[in-house]
């Protein structure tokens, strides 16, 4: 009787203290907030230290609170500027974008209002841009440039309003390269056209290229795109304008013979064997749509690029075997 009696006092006095024990029962204490009586100053000093070793998640949060806690300080605008940069820079674009339109609308007389236009140009940009960019050659011009478009507004706004602004320079550099991005981008639509057997939807796009992107690189494969669509569409005169224009401005186009004749069977973008080809072994070889894509001849960057490539690809011929086998300690 009395062992029972010492059992049922254990199992009494263990269930009353075993959530204690376990650590059920205690009430979690609030933890300590390490900017607890923080001043503003103390805020900025973290802040900073934060963004020189780009512990971009930690200035960001500080950045944030910096903010609700002293809205109307001495470092507050300062605070706003430096949260777009912070947002740039972890990659959060949206985030960043939407920063730069709320500064720029609270501040428009902020005498640094262009750094925020010249974010948010960035961001836009990078949103263009795809995760294996950094690590594989790719074609943005054949994705979607609606980001592009924006960043081309944000990036013109800025040149208007603050045309000496120290971000000028880089952004007409930028704007270059979206425009001549956006006319590439017309002229893979009308390839794409020419693959639907579109002929006036492609002819429409060339017309476009021509017209509102005067000296980029695409310009050449607008007048061909035209050329082509229109002989498609049995508007020869048409068709033999744009040829005139193609021959007196870029006679070296690939379309173009020897004799400077447009060559309508030619089909300049390679796709390789189709499907039918192969399984009838050649007895049936559906002919390819018309494309057009010059880049290597008129596009300055994408020679370069090419020249780029064909040194590095010699150098790697010409290294001997013992280069190789040291790990390139040995030339």
């Amino acid at each position: 009787m009395k062992k029972i009696a010492y059992i049922l006092l254990i199992l009494s006095l263990s269930t009353t203290s075993g959530c204690a024990w376990l650590g059920w029962g205690d009430k979690e204490e609030p933890k300590e907030d390490d900017t607890s009586g923080y001043s503003e100053r103390d805020f900025y000093e973290k802040i900073q230290a934060s963004l020189n070793s780009n512990n971009w998640t930690v200035a960001i949060s500080n950045l944030q609170l910096l903010e609700s806690q002293f809205p109307f300080g001495k470092y507050a605008e300062q605070g706003q500027l430096e949260l777009i940069y912070a947002q740039f820079r972890s990659g959060d674009y949206d985030e960043a974008i939407g920063s730069a339109d709320r500064f720029i609308r609270l501040h428009p007389q902020h005498p640094n209002v262009d750094y925020a236009f010249y974010v948010k140009g960035l961001s836009e940009i990078s949103q263009t841009e795809g995760f294996f960019d950094n690590f594989i050659p790719t074609d943005n011009t054949k994705r979607d440039i609606g980001a592009a478009r924006e960043s081309f507004g944000t990036l013109t706004e800025l040149l208007s309003r603050f045309p000496n602004s120290p971000y000028a320079p880089d952004a007409r550099k930028r704007l270059v390269n979206l425009r001549n991005n956006m006319a590439r981008a017309e002229i893979n639509v009308a390839n794409y056209y020419f693959s639907r057997e579109a002929y006036l939807a492609a002819a429409n796009r060339g017309r476009y290229v021509v017209e509102n992107f005067q000296q980029s690189p695409a310009v050449p494969d607008g007048l061909a795109v035209m050329a082509q669509a229109y002989n498609m569409l049995g508007m020869q005169e048409l068709s033999d304008n744009a040829v005139a224009v193609l021959v007196a401005n870029y006679p070296e186009h690939p379309s173009l013979d020897e004799k400077g004749k447009f060559d309508y069977d030619k089909r300049l973008l390679n796709t390789g064997n189709n499907f039918l080809s192969k399984i009838t072994f050649g007895l049936i070889d559906q002919a390819q749509p018309p494309a057009f894509d010059s880049r290597n001849l008129y596009n300055s960057a994408i020679r370069d690029a090419e020249a780029l490539d064909s040194s590095e690809s010699d150098e790697q011929q010409e290294r001997s075997i013992w280069y190789w086998l040291s790990f390139g300690l040995v030339k």
